[in-house]
């Protein structure tokens, strides 16, 4: 019997692959615990899976692999420092990677051209911030119970190619110059998860860009003498926050009281935002983020933020781990 489909007039027909489809194979073999497992539990994925809608290919063509499976790719590309090449190799062979992407132990997985495409049209659709807002948004309110302070801070992350027109060159006292972007981070004082994310050429002031990473209600903001100018500071004041800023001069009668008092006010203010230091160094050591690999701001914003994703994400997992 022949089954014809209506479907209405203006209604779009998505050509998509259906994924997780297990097959007939050998019974017995017990799962090895991941714990990609548990970050798949962690989150109502449902909500990231509207947000890559748009991403949904034209009813012509081959059919397209489904946009959260490719999103949680690109996940596992962070976590563990994999080249496209690499992650599609790891796809096809690691039991662990498949489920946490949804695909089923027999089926055919992405091939590295799937992922270049699907990055660039996550760029082209602007959805990098959208969907860290929304993942980010779950999590605070699993991990986050009290909201006490806000660390703000800056890092330089180098360009792919010194021909890159958006990025641009940066010196400070003692360090080589960098040509790239600046990540402008505000995270939070207690659990250290990544609230909001600018991304600049490596040129751009941190006071200027500061108040562009700092989340609503604050608290006490804690951030390094570069904020230390009245742009900032409003900025924190009118959000409602308390600016708790590194002093590096002060009025006073001898120099031993100056140097007292502003020992008396830097020390806590060092003690807390020095917390913001291990974020800059697990996206830089553990998940290379010293370099862009791709060119331009839109495209440098993207790999931030999927890295501030993956971050939070197995950050709020040890976190609920360790109360548990």
């Amino acid at each position: 019997m022949l089954i014809l489909w209506a479907f209405p007039e203006g209604e779009r027909q998505v050509a998509q692959r259906s994924i997780g489809q297990e097959q007939f194979g050998f019974a017995g073999r017990e799962r090895a615990a991941s714990s990609l497992d548990v970050l798949v539990s962690l989150i109502d994925w449902s909500q990231v899976a509207e947000l890559l809608d748009p991403l949904y290919p034209a009813t012509k063509g081959e059919p397209a692999w489904p946009p959260l499976a490719m999103f949680r790719a690109l996940l596992l590309s962070i976590w563990y420092d994999l080249s496209d090449v690499k992650l599609a190799e790891a796809l096809d062979d690691r039991a662990s990677f498949r489920r946490f992407c949804g695909f089923s132990a027999n089926e055919a997985t992405p091939e590295r051209t799937a992922f270049v495409r699907f990055r660039r049209l996550l760029v082209a659709h602007k959805l990098d911030r959208a969907l860290f807002e929304t993942v980010t948004m779950q999590l605070k309110s699993k991990a986050v119970t009290v909201k006490t302070g806000t660390l703000v801070d800056a890092t330089i992350i180098a360009s792919a190619s010194e021909g890159d027109d958006d990025a641009r060159w940066v010196k400070h006292k003692g360090k080589r110059a960098v040509h790239g972007f600046k990540a402008h981070v505000g995270a939070d004082a207690d659990t250290a998860l990544v609230e909001e994310v600018s991304v600049t050429s490596a040129n751009i002031n941190d006071g200027k860009a500061g108040p562009e990473a700092l989340p609503d209600n604050p608290g006490e903001v804690f951030a390094d003498s570069a904020y230390r100018g009245n742009h900032f500071r409003d900025a924190v004041r009118a959000k409602g926050g308390i600016p708790r800023i590194v002093a590096t001069s002060v009025w006073a009668c001898t120099e031993g009281e100056a140097q007292a008092w502003l020992h008396q006010w830097n020390q806590p203010i060092h003690r807390v935002r020095g917390r913001i230091e291990k974020i800059f160094g697990t996206w830089k050591r553990c998940y290379d983020l010293r370099r862009m690999r791709w060119r331009g701001l839109a495209k440098a914003a993207a790999q931030v933020h999927l890295t501030a994703i993956a971050y939070n994400l197995k950050r709020t997992m040890n976190i609920l781990t360790t109360a548990a």
